[in-house]
Formats: structure tokens, sequence, C-alpha cells
């Protein structure tokens, strides 16, 4: 069995959800008492977060950098950066690496594509949304049409992941703001949403939503097993 090496804690309460499913589905697929080899970096989230709203992406890239290394020399086999926000500075690190990144845009591109979908809505934090590394990947990689809310949904969405999400804090007004956000996406012609940022799942479960979901957090993670 290979070692997958999690770069965590980007928040830690999304790094449990990849803990457990990465575990759970192996013991899932090798029964008995089968659990997953892992090695686990995992930040203080106040230090990367302060990072983040100073835009100081090169001091936050070597912070990933040296995490990404350290897994390396201890064994990992490949690397898995759990958040979509920090996939900003991935390039950087996998080309600091001799072992692959699995990067988090792939992994939900992919099954969008064999769902048949081509116009997905995207939600995340301000940076995922707005910036290019991701919708640009998914745009150029798999030729998906990614939309993203407007102005004010956009702020509504990052405000709740680092007032709410990010601390544990889940509450049935904030999916209510969410759900409305996402028929603002779905409005706009998209056949899908893809809840880009990996605490998002903790508040939209299947079924809050009339569009089908794609969960960053349980399709990197199930691709890291994979």
């Amino acid at each position: 069995m290979k070692t997958i090496g999690l770069i965590g804690g980007l928040s830690w309460e999304s790094s449990a959800e990849y803990y457990r499913i990465i575990n759970q589905e192996t013991q899932k697929r090798l029964g008995g008492l089968h659990s997953a080899k892992c090695q686990l970096y995992s930040f203080d989230f106040g230090e990367i977060e302060a990072l983040q709203a100073a835009d100081d992406w090169d001091s936050a890239a070597a912070r990933m950098i040296e995490a990404a290394r350290k897994l390396q020399l201890v064994g990992a086999d490949g690397i898995v950066i759990c958040s979509n926000t920090m996939h900003l500075v991935a390039e950087a690190v996998e080309e600091s690496l001799t072992i692959p990144l699995l990067h988090i845009a792939d992994a939900t591109a992919e099954p969008i594509l064999a769902a048949g979908l081509r116009t997905v809505g995207l939600l995340g934090t301000r940076f995922t949304m707005e910036q290019d590394f991701y919708r640009g990947r998914m745009a150029q990689r798999f030729g998906l049409d990614v939309k993203i809310p407007g102005e004010k949904g956009r702020a509504v969405v990052h405000d709740i992941i680092y007032e709410e999400l990010v601390r544990g804090i889940i509450r049935d007004d904030s999916r209510k703001k969410y759900q409305d956000v996402i028929q603002e996406l779905e409005a706009a012609g998209a056949e899908a949403v893809v809840l880009g940022c990996t605490e998002i799942g903790l508040l939209i479960k299947p079924g809050d939503c009339a569009l089908p979901a794609y969960d960053t957090t349980l399709l990197h993670a199930l691709a890291a097993v994979d």
C-alpha cells in the first residue's frame, strides 16, 4: 500500500473529513482491519489565513512547499493539499517535488465530465471563485464552463466560510443563504454546483439543493484512495 501525504489544517475541520473518508474507503475496499497509510502535516490555520488576507501568496507557497517536502522526506508517495484555496500555489508546490501532487480541480472535473455535464456553478472562497487558478484549470483542461455568483453572492459564500464553517459553526440560516446563491447559479445556466471549499460539505448535504452537488472534499479524498 502506498502512503498518502496530506497537507491539512486548512482548516482542521475539513482535514478531519479527509482522514475519515480516506480510511473508511480503504477499509471498505480492502476489508478486515485495513486502514490507509497516511502522513499528515497540519498547519496552524490562523497563520495561513493571515497570509491569505494579506495576499502574501509567495510566503504561503514557501510554507506549503516546506510541508510537502517534509512529507516526501518521511515517505509519502503523493501529496494531497486538503484545501481548494491553497491550490492557488499548487503549481509551485508540485514543481518542488519528485512525487506527484493530486490536484483537487482534476479530481472534481473528471466525474462532472463523466456525468455528461458541461456548465457548472462554483462556490468557494473569494480567492477560488475570483482568481483563475481553479476556474481556468477546469476550463482549459476539461472544457467546462464555470459560472460564479454575483458580487453579493460571492461575499456571502466567502464570509460564511471564514466566520462559521472553519470554526465548526453550522447554521440553518447560512444553509438557506447558500441555497439562494445556488438558485442564482441555476438561473444563470449551471447544470451542477461545485462545492469548491473543503468546508462547504459540512453545511450543504445531498438533497440540500436542486442541482447535483459535487463535494470537492469527498471527490479529492476518494481520488487519493484510487
